[in-house]
């Protein structure tokens, strides 16, 4: 039971780690779509991933100690069962249990073939309730056997050929039985499926509300903050190949940082009609809500990105001036160095908190940037 259980550990550590890399690329295909985050969609997306690699961590781990895996084995071992119903065979071999009398069959709870076979069984059980939702209609479950038999025949292959020659011989058996207890298991998973996923929003009814968010013309907060961490992203990206290029001092490092901001965040809107390259990944735009127009409103956006990056420079700077401890100053170097990251701590908390409220309002707050901007976010172009 234990091999079990840390299978189920590690596959787990693996989709926590999995989650910090898809979970942005998740949000903004998400918004893209659905222009809102479907809570719903994200637990089925992420649980699927968890159970898929439960189920790839039971089959493979754990590992032997040696990829030499032929010599732990006599060279008369079998690598194989092509015969069907073999399990039954071997959990009624010796093991007491008389078909015809009921009070017999209790034995079955002491046969490691049975616990063996009947966990064979529920492995591919959820995939089936994973495919009805991907598939939708019963109809399909022919569909759905069929790509449960090849997936179980990928486990299977991967097992025999010692993980595809990682290791020098099988270190577990290619069992036909295998192959159809993790196929029926997966189609009744199929036909059960609708017991699970009522718990769930139908795909209509997210499409419903999808279409109900883009007839408001709602734009979430969420969205807009997408926008900005891709735009910021780029600016990062660029800014650490130029850098790493043509090499700059510290100087001449913020001022291309700088101009990289004013050209995504300024420039580019400007050219746009109020879009940045994050709003169009995320397809929305700002329009002004004042008489001025969105040209003038998206440099004050600009401005407002650029003081803020600004002050937090000063306050570094500040925070790293450095004194021989002879000087008359070392005093005041100590305190610019407490007060600036006290403001540095105080400043991020705010903007936290500002993020936080923004998010929760629903999209009754804007960020302070687009408030001093009088900007607003459309999907209308």
């Amino acid at each position: 039971m234990s091999s079990y259980t840390n299978s189920i550990v590690v596959a787990a550590l693996i989709t926590i780690l999995l989650s910090f890399v898809l979970f942005v690329p998740w949000l903004i295909y998400t918004y893209r779509k659905y222009n809102f985050l479907s809570v719903s969609k994200t637990i089925i997306m992420f649980s699927f991933i968890f159970y898929f690699l439960t189920a790839l961590c039971l089959v493979l781990l754990p590992f032997p100690e040696t990829r030499d895996t032929c010599s732990l084995q006599s060279a008369d071992t079998v690598h194989y069962n092509l015969h069907p119903f073999q399990f039954m065979a071997d959990i009624m071999k010796d093991s007491g249990i008389v078909l015809t009398s009921p009070k017999t069959w209790l034995l079955l709870t002491k046969q490691p073939a049975f616990f063996q076979a009947f966990f064979n069984f529920l492995l591919l059980m959820p995939f089936g309730v994973y495919l009805r939702y991907f598939l939708k209609n019963r109809k399909y479950w022919k569909r759905a056997f069929m790509l449960s038999f090849l997936l179980t025949l990928f486990y299977e292959t991967t097992q025999v050929t010692g993980i595809y020659g990682i290791f020098n011989c099988a270190y577990r058996i290619f069992d036909v039985d295998d192959l159809m207890l993790n196929s029926i298991g997966a189609l009744i998973g199929f036909f059960l499926a609708p017991i699970v996923w009522a718990m769930f929003p139908s795909q209509e009814a997210v499409e419903a509300k999808a279409a109900e968010v883009a007839k408001k013309d709602i734009v979430k907060p969420l969205s807009i903050l997408l926008a900005l961490v891709i735009d910021v992203m780029i600016v990062h990206v660029v800014w650490f190949i130029v850098g790493a290029v043509t090499g700059y001092s510290d100087i001449l490092e913020f001022i291309v940082q700088i101009a990289l901001y004013i050209l995504i965040f300024g420039v580019v809107p400007s050219i746009t009609n109020g879009a940045t390259i994050g709003m169009r990944v995320m397809r929305f735009t700002m329009t002004s809500d004042k008489t001025k127009g969105i040209v003038v409103q998206s440099w004050r956006r600009c401005v407002a990105i650029i003081a803020t990056i600004t002050i937090f420079e000063i306050i570094r700077i500040l925070g790293q001036i450095e004194l021989d401890m002879d000087s008359p100053f070392y005093v005041l170097q100590i305190v610019l160095t407490i007060l600036a990251f006290t403001l540095a701590f105080f400043l991020r908390l705010v903007i936290a908190i500002h993020v936080v409220r923004v998010i929760v309002s629903g999209g009754k707050r804007r960020l302070y940037i687009d408030e001093y901007a009088n900007l607003v976010a459309t999907r209308k172009k």
